[in-house]
Formats: structure tokens, C-alpha cells, sequence
């Protein structure tokens, strides 16, 4: 049985506390901190939680306290590990691990050398169509990834500290952005070193010092790219949609907006569709199980069995790291419009990879670009001289 701490009792501290109660059967939210006594009162009468602190290390530190969840602003994650350090308890936190590489680093290497179990709660890489999608790719249903496209965008935030610049460490690219470079890793492949990124980043529409919309190339080694869409702009709702390419094959993911459950209503009952849904009456989107849909239980079932199994999670602080690491290339690529690259003075997978050739050969001659049956029946094939370059195409007219 994990007994859990959760510091934060707001949106997703008590996303975090639904998955928790009642999931595994044998998990409890044994203590709560909130900055705010008010806060820390409703969230314990709400979850049944025997213990409520507004301190923080009183929390941290608490007998009850085995497990401490990071559900707390951005510029408060680091003095929370810190204090995990401190009184040696296991750490798991929210994305993104840190403003900046340099924190995610600090706090990745404090718990290393502290030797607690420390996992990194990215949530959207333990989806149930995620996972799936991950799986087959590793058992090559789509031959060497070739392109991991990941977009999030909605209509912004729902606490005042994201859209302060120095509290958040950044706009719609960090927050939401950290879900996208981690789910294209996740499918090019953790090991695979990133190399450069570009960006685009503009604040559009909102009053803010920070972008609320950008669009993100990152280079990999091993001439894989992944890209990025985020925007707090975005109207109609959560879209959360992923697409990868393979020398064999593509996969398409749509997570939250449009998964097929749809339903019209002039606004009777509940106000409460789903995350960031704008309006409760015409046509809505409804999510069956949020929390299962958006990954939280999995994601708990295997930090907590990792721990008790004493294996690494699948989503770590090292991966926190790297994930800020190339968003800290993000922001600078876009102020510098440029390609500009990745900082990872701690890499700790391959190097020295290179584009693998995939070409097909057509004969001993010519390589094969394409084969089309076309609309008539006709099949063309397009192929190039190995020696000469030259490009020809091949005609096989359908037979009378």
C-alpha cells in the first residue's frame, strides 16, 4: 500500500487524487498540502484524507507521508524535491520537471545522489492509445520512424500563476509543449540524441509576456524529426492528436476532442463536460473516464509498482530533464530564428548515430521511388539509375 502525499490541492492535485482513491484497490492520499488553509480543508474533507498541512515540509515529512506527489506551480518544484531530498521520501512530479534544463538537472541529480525513487508524472505518455500506438511501433508495424508529430492546444490555463512569466518559466510551449517533445521521444526512441531545434513562438491574442502559440521542429540523430503544435489560443475545447510516419506505415491518434462520443444538449444538468470544454450546451464532446483517458491510474499503477519492483519507471527525472533541455532550445530558437541547438551536458544515450539508407532496389541497376496502380488500371513504376541519377518510369497498361 502506498501512502500518499499530495502538495497542491487545486486542478491537478485533485486530477491526481481521483486516479489515486479506490484505483489500485490498496493506495491511499494520506496527507495534504495546500498553501491555503481553506484549500487544504475541502481537499481533505473531499478525499477523506486524515492529515492537512500548510506547511510544506511538515507535509513532506509527516509519518504518513511514504509517497509525496508534486501537484504545485512551476517555480515551487524544486524547493519541493529539495525538501523530498531532505527527509528522503519518494518523489513523483508534475510536468514539466522545471522551468529551465539547469532546475530539471539540480533536481534529477539531488534525488540520484540521495538515492530516493523519483518519477516524472507525464501523464499523456501512459494514454491506453498511446501505449498501443508505442507498442507497435516498437515491434516495427511501421518500419523506422521517420516523422512524430504532437499537438496540444486549448483555450488556456485555469490557474492565474501559468500566465506569469517568471512563475511559469514560459508560455503554452512549456506547459503544453513538454507533452509533445516527450510523446515524439517516446516514439523515435528515448536513446536517440536530440540534436537542434526551430521555432516559431508568438503571443497572439492573450495580455501576457509569454507566447501562447508555437510550432516547434526538433532534429534527432538519427535523422528522425519531431514537431510540435501548441496554443493557448486554440477555440472548441482540448485537442490533443498525435501522428507518426514510418518507412512502413503511419498511425494517427486523436486522445480527447473527437473519440466518438458526441452529444447535444441545450444545457440541463451538469455544467461540467470535460478539461477546457468552452460551453455546456449544442454539441459537446464528453470524455467517458477523464482521468483514465488522459493516462493518471497507469501512470500510478507503474510508479508505485516500479518502486515495490524496484525498477525504473517508464516516464523518470531524466527524462524531465531532457525534455526541458530541448524546449530551453525551443525558446532560444525563437528569439533567435535559427536553427539552435540541444544542451544536454548529461546524455546518457547513443551517439554517433547516422541516418540509415532504406532504399529498395527495383534491379541490379535502379533503385525503386515508387509503384502506382493507377485509376484506369494501368501500373506505373518510377525508378532510379544507381550509377547515372537519371529518373524513368516503367508502364504496364491493364490488359483489354
Amino acid at each position: 500500500m502506498a501512502k500518499v502525499c499530495i502538495l497542491g490541492g487545486g486542478f491537478i492535485g485533485r486530477f491526481y487524487a481521483d486516479s489515486l482513491c479506490g484505483r489500485r484497490g490498496r493506495d491511499s492520499v494520506t496527507v495534504v498540502y495546500a498553501r491555503k488553509e481553506e484549500t487544504a480543508i475541502r481537499f481533505a474533507k473531499d478525499y477523506s484524507v486524515p492529515h492537512y498541512r500548510t506547511d510544506m515540509e511538515e507535509a513532506i515529512a509527516h509519518s504518513e507521508s511514504e509517497f509525496v506527489v508534486i501537484a504545485l506551480p512551476n517555480f515551487l518544484h524544486e524547493e519541493a524535491v529539495m525538501l523530498c531530498v531532505k527527509h528522503q521520501k519518494a518523489v513523483l512530479c508534475t510536468k514539466p520537471l522545471g522551468r529551465t534544463a539547469e532546475e530539471a538537472l539540480r533536481m534529477t541529480k539531488a534525488c540520484e545522489d540521495a538515492g530516493i525513487f523519483a518519477g516524472y508524472l507525464e501523464d499523456l505518455c501512459y494514454t491506453p492509445k498511446f501505449l498501443k500506438s508505442v507498442k507497435s511501433v516498437e515491434e516495427g508495424a511501421i518500419g523506422r520512424v521517420l516523422w512524430a508529430k504532437s499537438r496540444e492546444t486549448h483555450p488556456g490555463p485555469h490557474a492565474d500563476w501559468f500566465w506569469d512569466l517568471e512563475k511559469a518559466g514560459g508560455g503554452a510551449m512549456l506547459d503544453l509543449g513538454c507533452h509533445c517533445v516527450e510523446i515524439a521521444r517516446n516514439f523515435i526512441g528515448k536513446d536517440v540524441l536530440p540534436v537542434e531545434v526551430m521555432c516559431w513562438a508568438d503571443t497572439q491574442v492573450k495580455p501576457i509576456d509569454a507566447e501562447d502559440h508555437a510550432i516547434g521542429l526538433v532534429k534527432y540523430e538519427n535523422g528522425a524529426i519531431g514537431q510540435f503544435e501548441v496554443s493557448w489560443t486554440f477555440r472548441g475545447g482540448m485537442d490533443l492528436r498525435d501522428e507518426v510516419m514510418g518507412t512502413e506505415g503511419t498511425i494517427w491518434v486523436n486522445s480527447f476532442l473527437r473519440t466518438g462520443f458526441e452529444m447535444f444538449t441545450s444545457g440541463a444538468g451538469e455544467n461540467y463536460v470535460a478539461e477546457k470544454a468552452e460551453s455546456s450546451s449544442g454539441w459537446q464532446f464528453p470524455v467517458g473516464d477523464e482521468a483514465h483517458e488522459l493516462g493518471y491510474p497507469t501512470m500510478f499503477n507503474d510508479m508505485f509498482d516500479a518502486f515495490e519492483q524496484g525498477r525504473a519507471p517508464r516516464e523518470t527525472f531524466y527524462d524531465g530533464y531532457v525534455v526541458n533541455a530541448i524546449l530551453d532550445a525551443a525558446y532560444a530558437s525563437a528569439k533567435t530564428k535559427v536553427w539552435e541547438p540541444v544542451k544536454l551536458p548529461e546524455w546518457r544515450g547513443q551517439r554517433g548515430l547516422q541516418k540509415p539508407s532504406v532504399y529498395q532496389e527495383y534491379d541490379a541497376d535502379h533503385w525503386l521511388i515508387k509503384e502506382e496502380t493507377l485509376p484506369n488500371g494501368d501500373k506505373k513504376t518510377i525508378v532510379k539509375h544507381k550509377k547515372t541519377g537519371s529518373i524513368t518510369e516503367i508502364e504496364v497498361w491493364k490488359k483489354s
